[in-house]
């Protein structure tokens, strides 16, 4: 199966999302999106299943380190975009997009059936 999972490697969800993945035998690929970027054509694809407000991570410290003013412009899939390109670690971590599915988080049973043989 062809899938990538997006995240950031010191992410402790995302090194969670990868030990599972490496201990039941799935090479996935990797896309660091803190030192590779993300662009709009990926985020476009991911919200076509996901919405954009569950791609925008509200609980985490960069969204905190937002002013509220820039928290309050935050409010529809464009200025989503925009805020996940110019500060990748706002995205939800990891982002598991397989052929059929895009997957936010990390959850070993979402993850076992996904992955079902």
């Amino acid at each position: 199966m062809q899938a990538t999972l997006y995240g950031i490697p010191n992410c402790d969800t995302v090194k969670k999302a990868r030990t599972w993945l490496a201990a039941h035998g799935h090479e996935i690929h990797f896309h660091d999106f803190k030192k590779a970027g993300i662009d709009r054509a990926t985020i476009s694809v991911w919200l076509q299943r996901v919405q954009w407000d569950v791609l925008v991570n509200r609980k985490g410290t960069t969204w905190r380190g937002l002013t509220d003013e820039r928290k309050a412009g935050v409010v529809d899939i464009d200025s989503a975009i925009a805020l996940m390109i110019e500060l990748p670690s706002i995205i939800k971590r990891p982002i598991l997009v397989l052929p059929s599915q895009v997957v936010v988080g990390f959850s070993d049973i979402i993850y076992e059936s996904l992955f079902k043989k």
